[in-house]
């Protein structure tokens, strides 16, 4: 059984530099040319942080929804990070996703001092984290007692204008997919990224046969809480080429990844060819994976505004 269809939607990652004009124009331009969601990385590189980004996006925009993809649920503790996104609700008038993951990037860690536990324990710490999240958005005070995180008697204010935000947990491995599954509005397909870095061994957690692994884990997962019909099925694709030399494009990214060109051209991170083309390999992933919400990078923003215009709503 294929996970279940939904109509196309499209987002960017943008990391968000310069100045507040150019940062606003962007944010207006992303959502006058189609686009869904305006998102970004949360780390501690040459980018701008995401909450107040966000909100200035927001405030420069009317219909476009702003997340990070993901924040990292080490960086902050989820009652205060709880507050910062009810806020932004608020003040958004209901437009916030919630992307959060369990954090994979070493250097991050290693820059900051934030101690770098086992993936093990940092997804536990995650998982704990987004119990949290979403008790503090709710109606009622709370308390928790967990191994990482105690709450008492909490009552999140403000409370944020939609129920609760849509939460997109995006996974690579078995354990944080099957959770997603039971826990997230929207499912992100990623590369496996154990060893805390984009290295040699990334791409081949990226395959087509990799995916279907990784669909398979979430659709199981879906069906056995009965919540298949729940999930929008989400992937980043990080390899956009919009270009008539397929061909060449496809010989640049297997040099890139060493990956064989027949696997970079099947694999849905990747986007190669003409717009006509990646129409409809898009719609035969969405028939075979459920992918219907596309993220591209802040490069593909106008190249891929064709794709937008013909899929969005479809």
């Amino acid at each position: 059984m294929t996970m279940p269809h939904r109509p196309f939607r499209f987002g960017v990652q943008v990391n968000g530099t310069g100045t507040r004009t150019e940062w606003a124009e962007q944010a207006r331009r992303v959502e006058a040319l189609g686009y869904s969601t305006l998102t970004m990385p949360d780390h501690f590189t040459d980018q701008l942080a995401p909450v107040p980004a966000l909100q200035c996006a927001a405030d420069a925009t009317s219909t476009l929804r702003l997340g990070a993809l993901v924040y990292d649920n080490d960086y902050k503790h989820p009652v205060v990070l709880a507050k910062e996104l009810a806020t932004m609700d608020v003040l958004s008038d209901g437009r916030v996703e919630i992307g959060l993951g369990a954090g994979w990037m070493v250097s991050d860690y290693e820059q900051s001092g934030i101690a770098y536990d086992s993936p093990g324990v940092r997804v536990s710490r995650f998982i704990e984290g987004l119990h949290v999240i979403k008790s503090a958005l709710g109606p009622d005070r709370f308390s928790f007692e967990g191994e990482h995180y105690t709450i008492t008697d909490y009552e999140g204010l403000p409370k944020p204008v939609q129920s609760l935000p849509p939460v997109l947990i995006g996974g690579g491995g078995p354990r944080v997919l099957k959770f997603a599954a039971r826990e997230a509005d929207i499912v992100g397909i990623n590369a496996t990224l154990t060893s805390g870095a984009v290295d040699e061994s990334t791409f081949a957690t990226m395959t087509a046969d990799a995916v279907d692994d990784k669909v398979e884990t979430v659709r199981t997962a879906a069906e056995e809480a009965g919540r298949l019909d729940a999930i929008e099925m989400n992937i980043r694709a990080f390899m956009v080429f919009i270009t008539d030399d397929v061909d060449q494009a496809i010989g640049t990214l297997s040099e890139f990844t060493g990956a064989p060109a027949d696997v970079i051209a099947d694999s849905p991170f990747a986007l190669v060819g003409p717009t006509d083309k990646i129409i409809d390999d898009l719609r035969e992933r969405r028939e075979r994976w459920g992918f219907s919400y596309v993220i591209v990078g802040q490069n593909d923003i106008e190249p891929f505004a064709p794709v937008v215009a013909a899929l969005a709503g479809t």
